[in-house]
């Protein structure tokens, strides 16, 4: 009656091996899968706003001198907010103009939105008068 046994012998290290590489194994994989899918939902800097990448300037009057704002941006961010043609005699004239500019470009930098911008106490106008130039810059980058 040949009744022919085989008998497997299975070493504990090679299952375990086996068992942890395989763990890794589906780790990897999810992460992958948690890496791309959240990176195609985030790719517009989550304000949904679309630029043409470049800077952009706008223009301002102040006592009879022109003040450029040059707003810089990327195809989704707003990277760079400043004066192109600030000279001494209007930072003499109006000495909170560039700390004013300053506190505006932080706020736009962490929202990424020109609403409800905090205008400084001490120049709400000439803060208005920047934030309305930085609008009009930005509104020209903006891609309809």
């Amino acid at each position: 009656m040949g009744s022919k046994t085989k008998i497997v012998v299975l070493h504990m290290k090679e299952i375990i091996y086996t068992a942890i590489f395989a763990a890794l194994g589906i780790l990897l994989i999810i992460l992958l899968v948690i890496m791309f899918r959240s990176g195609k939902e985030d790719s517009s800097g989550g304000t949904g706003k679309q630029y043409t990448p470049g800077i952009y300037t706008s223009s301002l009057t102040l006592n009879n001198t022109n003040l450029e704002v040059e707003v810089s941006v990327d195809s989704s961010r707003i990277n760079a907010i400043r004066f192109s043609n600030l000279d001494e005699t209007v930072t003499t004239m109006f000495p909170l103009i560039q700390p004013a500019i300053e506190d505006i470009a932080e706020q736009i930098y962490e929202t990424q939105s020109l609403e409800d911008i905090t205008l400084p106490d001490d120049a709400p106008y000439t803060s208005q008068i920047i934030l309305d130039a930085i609008k009009e810059a930005v509104d020209k980058a903006a891609v309809d």
